[in-house]
């Protein structure tokens, strides 16, 4: 459904003002519960408190990576969660120790329906990134991937405030 409205051009932006490192701290516990055993999500937040985005989306954006972060992890795996608001821009960093994207698969990863090589045993639709780009993009931001096979992933979102 998502989807469909963001195609047609009807998911509308409601920027607010609210502090970022306190609705981070909300989603992840929220998120705590269908965590694999022993898994824990480490926060860490820098700068300013205060932003202005669709805290809706940005939501969204969070529980689907986060929650990936998880699912594509072993139990006992780390993940870590960064944000950062320097000046004019956040900065958002989701971080797991999971199975990696491999090279050729990075240029795939945001399409609709792709699911990589090595995450065939592991449910999923191949939507929610592509999703969470779309978000990202009616917020004006950018997002980045580092990842290594074997050794995890990195999604560092920018979004100007």
């Amino acid at each position: 459904m998502s989807l469909g409205k963001i195609e047609e051009g009807k998911v509308q932006i409601h920027p607010t003002l609210f502090n970022l490192k306190d609705q981070l701290q909300l989603i992840i516990n929220e998120i705590g519960p269908i965590l694999k055993s022993g898994q824990q999500i480490s926060y860490s937040h820098n700068g300013n408190n205060q932003a202005t985005l669709d805290l809706s989306l940005l939501r969204n954006i969070m529980i689907n990576l986060i929650s990936n972060a998880s699912k594509f992890s072993n139990e006992g795996a780390g993940i870590h969660v960064s944000s950062k608001i320097p000046k004019e821009n956040i900065s958002l960093l989701v971080r797991d120790e999971g199975l990696g994207i491999g090279d050729d698969d990075k240029k795939h990863l945001f399409e609709r329906l792709f699911r990589g090589k090595n995450v065939i045993n592991i449910q999923g639709t191949g939507l929610g990134l592509h999703i969470v780009s779309k978000y990202i993009e009616l917020m004006k931001g950018s997002v980045d991937v580092e990842s290594e096979l074997e050794k995890g992933t990195i999604f560092n979102i920018k979004c100007n405030l």
